[in-house]
């Protein structure tokens, strides 16, 4: 892998190489800083093995990234829903509840298990032990479309497309209160902009919630945190006055917990999200009828409904979309039924 300092970025090298290195690399500050230390990395004098190294706008530094360990992970036999195969990658619809890989807690039963015995031990091995094939990931209760590579070449050429952002990534999601350009509290949060057509541009660093190593948070100062951008523009809203309201957000870059910790930082909460949910809720007598059901949704109300990218090998493009899963199409003709709501 190889990666070029920027022109604004001038910091330690463990810290450069960790902002720079696309997530789905799984390349965190504490991996990439054992890299150095065992001399796997190199800049234009040689190899580097000191994490402090300063760096240098416009050097660029080569990781060699060894080969990945044995898979240990157990295949299991999951049903998967297969909307797109072929010999190099294949495309899943994952469902809510279910995780991507194997983490503390979740060991097994996981997409990667089931992927490994779906394809029968196929799977591309760049990811490490135990993210076999996987390119990019999305939330355990998040459902919707997710890609992963059965080839090394295919793993390359998708993990490039993920890092230069060309991979189109579209989620529906239902939240509290809605989006107005003409709202002055929008208007004044820091890192909200608005774009034409009434898209709501967030932008931001996102790094470890400083009091809570499961969160994510919204960053501004320093060098902490990884550069992250989200668009968001309503279709349709509900509630008299409006309060809640159906969303589609588009990522420019892919962060984990992204959508969720953005739109809570502009107060519009994921419908569901017991973690990033925030204070600013819709209020049931704006909701009326549909006001239980949306107050004892289980699950962040998200959905990766769109997913484009170019055929790593063939190079064809392919788009692959996803309908809302049945809970959240449920939950959206609650609202609906309700009487309120209002198209964009």
């Amino acid at each position: 892998m190889i990666l070029t300092i920027p022109d604004d970025l001038t910091v330690r090298l463990d810290k450069a190489l960790a902002d720079l290195a696309p997530a789905e690399a799984a390349l965190s500050r504490s991996r990439i800083a054992r890299l150095i230390a065992d001399g796997a990395v190199s800049g234009p004098d040689g190899a580097v093995t000191q994490p402090k190294h300063r760096t240098t706008p416009g050097e660029t530094y080569r990781i060699a990234l060894p080969a990945p360990e044995p898979v240990e992970t157990l295949p299991q036999d999951i049903p998967l829903n297969v909307v797109h195969e072929d010999d190099d990658l294949i495309v899943i619809d994952k469902p809510a509840g279910m995780v991507v890989h194997p983490a503390p807690g979740s060991p097994d039963g996981t997409l990667v298990n089931a992927l490994l015995y779906h394809c029968a031990g196929s799977l591309s091995g760049i990811g490490g032990e135990r993210r076999p094939g996987i390119v990019h990931r999305i939330d355990k209760d998040t459902s919707g479309l997710l890609v992963a590579a059965k080839s090394d070449r295919a793993h390359h050429g998708l993990a490039a497309q993920f890092e230069a952002h060309s991979a189109d990534r579209a989620y529906l999601a239902l939240a509290h209160g809605v989006i107005d350009a003409a709202d002055a509290r929008l208007r004044g949060t820091r890192g909200i902009s608005f774009e034409p057509g009434g898209v709501m541009k967030i932008t931001s660093r996102l790094d470890r919630h400083p009091s809570d190593r499961q969160k994510q948070a919204v960053w501004f100062e320093g060098e902490r945190g990884r550069h992250a951008v989200t668009r968001a523009k309503m279709l349709e809203s509900f509630g008299t006055p409006p309060a809640a309201m159906l969303v589609e957000c588009r990522l420019e870059t892919g962060r984990t917990h992204q959508i969720r910790v953005h739109m809570a930082h502009a107060g519009l909460g994921l419908i569901g999200d017991p973690v990033y949910g925030g204070a600013r809720k819709a209020s049931a007598r704006a909701l009326g009828d549909a006001a239980p059901f949306v107050q004892d949704f289980p699950r962040q109300a998200l959905h990766a409904a769109r997913l484009g990218f170019a055929h790593p090998v063939s190079g064809i493009d392919l788009e692959f979309n996803s309908p809302l899963p049945a809970d959240m199409q449920d939950l959206l003709a609650r609202l609906r039924e309700a009487g309120i709501s209002s198209p964009h």
